[in-house]
């Protein structure tokens, strides 16, 4: 297992992904502040992983508090969230995130606690997170694991792997447990531009499990489909809306529309806390724009004449009418999906 993010006594301890994959490094946030600008610096992404350093963040706030009691603490607690809610407007998860901590916090805050008490809380509840994404990922990886061809091609976007999550991965956990199930899987792994997210971090951590994986660049999907060399996608998710439509890492809805144009089933793996049901359609999905830099720049060379406009969302948003099939947790999804996540929602979780 890759150790995207751990707690130690020090920190919170996170692997460098801005240094994949030619240097495998580590930074230790100590504050909350310090997990605040690794999320934002993109030291760790990925929507479940960003949720889980956002409660352990929340935790070193109430560690490194001078205050005696929850009451106390309470103002600290407010500018804490505020801080870690800020740093990715896309990733509903590190809002579940937080707003768990904030679940717990009220239920001390009422209780009269100690500061001791909701240090011991918060890390407790943060650690349950990283068990829960870790489990999910396996279960969602034994239920697509199962859709995949038996042999063939597929190709994935940006990194939805281990190294986005606390473990195994969702789109790659769907790709790790077809390969365990004996399945041969050749993994095409977009480039993923601006940051290279495929080319970087899927690629390495495919490798590392010796899954048999290709590096394309963003703009040769269209001709492999056509060719007949890839039989599936599987991506991962920041945000499904209410109705299915769901935000990824930007070019996702290129691929969804040619996988659509080329008869190929496109799947979306991704944990019940990246659904959104308080969003009704992907219109309403909140979309990052990053620094123009990482479009203007790679690896410290300009690339791009001065002055020049630049876009950069970091997301796009794919409706769901592309979509095959969505892999939780809970179960795979299938259109309409407004029905289907509603009645999966309410049969896990009765009224």
């Amino acid at each position: 297992m890759i150790p995207t993010l751990a707690w130690t006594p020090e920190g919170v301890r996170f692997i460098d992904q801005t240094r994949l994959p030619l240097e495998e490094s580590y930074v230790l946030a100590t504050t909350f502040e310090q997990v605040a600008d690794v999320i934002v610096t993109m030291v760790v992404r990925g929507a479940p992983a960003i949720g889980v350093s956002a409660a352990y963040g929340v935790a070193l706030g109430a560690l490194r508090s001078k205050s005696k009691t929850a009451e106390e603490f309470e103002p600290e607690f407010v500018k804490v969230c505020a801080r870690l809610a800020g740093t990715r407007p896309t990733a509903v998860n590190l809002f579940w995130a937080i707003d768990r901590m904030k679940r717990i916090f009220a239920g001390l805050l009422v209780g009269g606690a100690s500061i001791e008490r909701v240090r011991d809380a918060f890390v407790s509840e943060a650690h349950t997170m990283y068990g829960e994404d870790i489990a999910a990922c396996k279960s969602m990886g034994a239920f697509g694991g199962d859709l995949l061809p038996a042999e063939g091609g597929v190709l994935t976007h940006c990194n939805a792997g281990a190294l986005a999550t606390c473990g195994y991965g969702t789109a790659l956990g769907v790709i790790r447990s077809a390969v365990e199930k004996g399945k041969k899987i050749r993994v095409y792994a977009d480039e993923t531009r601006p940051f290279l997210q495929g080319a970087r971090l899927t690629a390495w951590e495919l490798m590392e499990d010796g899954i048999d994986t290709t590096v394309i660049c963003d703009n040769m999907a269209a001709s492999l489909m056509r060719a007949g060399r890839i039989q599936a996608v599987v991506v991962g998710a920041d945000r499904i809306a209410a109705n299915g439509d769901f935000a990824n890492k930007i070019g996702t809805y290129n691929v969804a529309i040619l996988a659509k144009e080329h008869g190929i089933p496109f799947y979306v793996a991704a944990p019940w806390s990246t659904i959104d049901t308080a969003t009704p359609t992907g219109d309403a999905i909140p979309i990052e724009e990053r620094n123009p830099v990482e479009v203007t720049h790679h690896g410290g060379k300009q690339l791009t004449p001065n002055g020049v406009g630049i876009c950069n969302p970091a997301f796009d948003v794919t409706p769901a009418r592309y979509v095959t099939a969505i892999i939780t947790e809970r179960g795979v999804l299938r259109a309409p999906y407004a029905d289907s996540l509603k009645k999966l929602d309410s049969s896990t979780n009765p009224a």
